[in-house]
């Protein structure tokens, strides 16, 4: 395994972080706890969930992955061994009656997690989107327009949250903070007003970044770069996509797109002709080079100079072996121009 930094803190996180989200729907904890073990065993010490977790997200399960988490740190005492990370989810009905993220949340959600995680602290606490204007991420960029922003009421909801957090680190419930979903303009301000108020920045972002969505590749990266801070992508694979098994109109049993009637109603949109086309591509330079194509696509995120860290997830063992072993890849000059050539033909599939 190799390591990194995160952010600007001295935490060594491994180049490839555990993603947890089909634990509690698509995955029991028996083969939650299965996973655990053979990330830690590879190296993996970094490990990624969020309150919201199991996916799709349900009342009835939420929290379930954490809970799952906090059931295998609880037989096995092995908290110092991995860097865990978490996430708040604002504006969801059933969890806290969808409350902002303001102070009395995130004091709320930090308690929760702790107790279901079974742990004093976690080491990366994350806004999972922001709840105080529009978003664009999750596909909402086709019909995204930024307006009714009051710039006043933003700054003072960030100033909140950041001297809630930096609250929670004073008493030991966190170690760092990050984002998650957010853009260019909220990185930068979040570092700004850390800066001016002698408040921890945040140390990483967590957004959507694949071979099928790179629209990270320039602003959000520059501002990554510029204030030191760890970005994290998450669904490298294009939530299984990028492995081929929708090729065709293939329907897998047990695939995160098409488990159940739910979940093609959240991520069918996914499935476009371009999506199609651009996969096809991918598999065919995968094919030429002798590469799993997996291990590609978690390649190719490696190989981007500001990315840290790679979010895979896997229903199965096989899978998450090969996932993590994409470590080991490194992709050659001839493949990565191919790979550009797809992109400059389909930049945004979907």
């Amino acid at each position: 395994m190799q390591y990194t930094t995160l952010g600007k803190t001295d935490v060594k996180i491994s180049r490839i972080c555990l993603g947890t989200m089909t634990w509690g729907f698509q995955n029991n904890e028996s083969e939650g706890h299965l996973q655990m073990d053979l990330a830690l065993d590879k190296g993996v010490n970094f490990w990624d969930t969020a309150e919201m977790y199991a996916v799709p997200p349900t009342a009835e399960t939420y929290g379930s992955t954490e809970t799952i988490i906090g059931t295998w740190l609880s037989k096995n005492g092995k908290r110092d061994e991995i860097v865990l990370a978490s996430k708040i989810a604002p504006q969801m009905p059933y969890i806290r009656g969808g409350g902002d993220l303001d102070r009395a949340n995130i004091n709320q959600a930090i308690d929760d997690s702790l107790t279901r995680l079974q742990t004093d602290y976690i080491d990366l606490y994350q806004l999972h989107w922001p709840s105080n204007r529009s978003l664009f991420h999750f596909n909402n960029i086709w019909s995204y327009e930024p307006k009714n922003l009051d710039r006043r009421k933003l700054l003072d909801n960030q100033l909140e949250i950041l001297e809630t957090l930096e609250g929670l680190i004073k008493a030991g419930k966190i170690r760092h903070w990050g984002l998650s979903n957010d853009s260019a303009w909220g990185i930068t301000q979040y570092a700004n007003l850390a800066a001016q108020n002698g408040l921890t920045p945040p140390a990483s972002i967590q957004n959507e970044y694949s071979l099928l969505r790179r629209r990270d590749d320039i602003n959000i990266a520059e501002a990554c770069v510029i204030e030191g801070i760890s970005y994290l992508p998450w669904s490298p694979l294009g939530m299984g996509i990028l492995s081929g098994k929708y090729l065709a109109g293939g329907e897998p049993e047990g695939a995160r797109l098409t488990f159940n009637e739910a979940a093609k109603d959240r991520y069918g949109y996914r499935l476009t002709g371009n999506v199609e086309k651009a996969t096809a591509c991918y598999m065919e330079i995968a094919r030429a080079n002798d590469l799993d194509p997996c291990q590609m696509a978690i390649a190719f995120c490696l190989s981007r100079s500001f990315v840290a860290s790679p979010i895979i997830g896997a229903t199965s063992l096989e899978q998450l072996t090969t996932n993590i072993d994409a470590i080991n890849v490194t992709l050659s000059d001839d493949v990565l121009s191919a790979i550009d050539g797809v992109h400059h033909t389909y930049p945004m599939p979907f």
